[in-house]
């Protein structure tokens, strides 16, 4: 045992930061068996259920993708650098992984796109494009950060549960159509790409998901959210998603 143990004391720690136990991982029990959910960072995640690995905006500036689960599908939420990474998603990808992305990516990758409203099975997986989009924050000349129609947001059902990223987005209308439907949400609360924290209260309130975690948060306050979302029925996860 002292030996083990000096061992691993001795690794480069490097090694420690790129391998995958240095990042959170919650479990969320489905009808298909337990579906593991993985935090790695920002907008980036991934999901492992029922012998399948999903990645989710792959970036290499937060992972070693090389030590991590090679991909069955990979979504990309819209085409900004830290959500389209080509590295991250050539390290993380396989034979056979399908890459879904908005057409906004297309001219940097191949893949599979979607548009706003698409719903398609790919890897036996259900995916659904939600529109994801700015309304009020906008950038010098009256241009919305995100504008609507070129980022999706997605609901992945795995198994009994389902499974929303929103995306960089503020809290659109479109939101509503989910209300009551949504088991996990990922919704962003940063400034001035995403949402206050009041609107991504907002969010919460009109989707009512079972479990909330906010993501791509930066220096936002997650301790506000929680406090407006104090009434609700939401049970609100902070990770180490800034």
């Amino acid at each position: 045992m002292k030996q083990i143990i000096a061992t691993f004391v001795l690794l480069p720690l490097f090694f420690l930061q790129s391998n995958v136990n240095a990042f959170e991982t919650d479990t969320l029990q489905t009808n298909q068996g337990p579906l593991l959910m993985t935090f790695v960072g920002h907008g980036t995640l991934y999901f492992e259920h029922d012998n399948k690995v999903v990645h989710v905006d792959p970036w290499s500036r937060l992972a070693d993708y090389s030590t991590l689960p090679k991909a069955d599908l990979i979504l990309v939420t819209h085409q900004h650098r830290d959500h389209l990474d080509s590295k991250a998603i050539e390290a993380c990808r396989k034979e056979g992984t399908a890459i879904v992305f908005t057409k906004s990516c297309a001219e940097q990758i191949d893949g599979i796109v979607f548009h706003n409203g698409d719903t398609k099975i790919i890897k036996d997986l259900k995916i659904n494009a939600v529109p994801a989009y700015n309304i009020k924050h906008k950038r010098d000349g009256n241009k919305p950060f995100h504008p609507k129609g070129e980022g999706n947001g997605y609901v992945i059902t795995f198994g009994d549960k389902k499974v929303y990223i929103a995306g960089d987005t503020e809290n659109v209308p479109e939101m509503k159509e989910l209300n009551g439907t949504i088991d996990v949400a990922f919704l962003p609360m940063n400034l001035p790409y995403t949402m206050t924290p009041e609107m991504t209260a907002d969010a919460a309130i009109m989707i009512s998901p079972k479990i909330l975690y906010p993501y791509h948060f930066g220096e936002s306050d997650t301790n506000q959210l929680v406090t407006l979302l104090k009434d609700a029925k939401i049970e609100i996860r902070i990770r180490q998603l800034q």
